[in-house]
């Protein structure tokens, strides 16, 4: 075991000595003629779904179903308690430096990591080198949906709806499944599916699609979602704050967990050992906050942000 620490720290510091030395020898990494540049305020919309029937579910479940969730979807749930500080994410999005895909504060640079979110959502099926990605010959919209929700063909029929382009399926006829399924794994899968759209996801408010629907198909051959998770996230603050305005569709929640595990302490303990039982997420959700911070403030503190005020965690 010390080995093995002792293996990634020595990785960890040949890494850092060749960034070192390509940053000295190639200098800037952006594109001839390419300029970085902040616009001086983007207006963005976190609008989001309404999650108060998820958290009644999930309140309703006993231990036993809590932990099948757990075993195979993570820690997912607790994205249901993280509050969307609308303040402290429109103040983020402000140092949201499309150039160079990362926030500068100050004099520091942030941006989340595949091994932070996946250290976040805790999901013991998550194989890090297994990224998802949309296969040529997929299932129709109908068949992936029968097989994750586990019901007939006449039942998916009668619920699909068309919006635009693309086939989807209303978040209630979900609920109604969840609610009434006598397959407890279904059940289950179908909850996760709800957070992996109402939340991860939210592009459509209220709806099912097939994007979301291909993804989730996946996740059962241990494929990892954070690469695409992040590319979202990325995208939306790229084309907001490109356009100096815009809906965020990507996971807020998340994006505020990443922010607060680099920021504050816990027990006057700056960072916690990472094991395969500490949840990263339960213990941001358990930790209070203060809600009385007003926009202009935020942006204050993070424009003085400071290299020692930020606590570097280890993947």
């Amino acid at each position: 075991m010390e080995n093995k620490f002792l293996d990634k720290v020595e990785d960890n510091a040949v890494v850092r000595i060749w960034l070192e030395k390509t940053q000295l020898e190639k200098g800037d990494s952006l594109a001839e003629g390419y300029t970085s540049k902040l616009w001086d305020f983007t207006r963005i919309s976190v609008a989001h779904n309404n999650l108060q029937e998820l958290k009644e579910i999930w309140v309703q479940w006993d231990d036993e179903v809590k932990q099948l969730f757990y075993c195979n979807y993570g820690d997912l749930p607790y994205l249901l308690d993280i509050k969307v500080e609308k303040h402290l994410f429109r103040a983020l999005t402000q140092y949201w430096n499309p150039a160079y895909i990362c926030f500068s504060f100050g004099k520091v640079d942030l941006v989340p990591t595949v091994e932070e979110y996946t250290a976040l959502l805790h999901c013991p099926k998550i194989q890090i080198d297994k990224a998802y990605f949309r296969a040529v010959n997929v299932l129709t919209f109908l068949k992936k949906l029968m097989n994750i929700t586990g019901t007939r063909e006449q039942w998916v029929v009668a619920r699909i709806k068309q919006k635009g382009d693309s086939k989807c399926i209303p978040w209630r006829n979900l609920r109604d499944l969840i609610l009434a399924h006598l397959d407890v794994k279904k059940r289950v899968d179908v909850f996760a599916l709800s957070i992996y759209r109402l939340i991860v996801f939210p592009k459509a408010l209220r709806y099912m699609d097939e994007s979301v629907l291909d993804l989730f198909d996946r996740l059962d051959k241990r494929v990892t979602p954070i690469p695409t998770i992040l590319a979202e996230t990325f995208r939306s603050l790229n084309a907001c704050q490109r356009a100096g305005e815009g809906r965020f569709i990507g996971c807020v929640q998340l994006l505020l967990a990443w922010f607060h595990s680099h920021i504050w302490k816990v027990d006057k303990v700056s960072y916690r050992v990472f094991s395969e039982n500490y949840s990263p997420l339960k213990e941001i959700v358990a930790t209070p906050r203060r809600d009385d911070i007003s926009e202009e403030k935020w942006i204050a503190i993070l424009q003085n942000l400071q290299e020692q005020d930020v606590k570097w965690r280890a993947p």
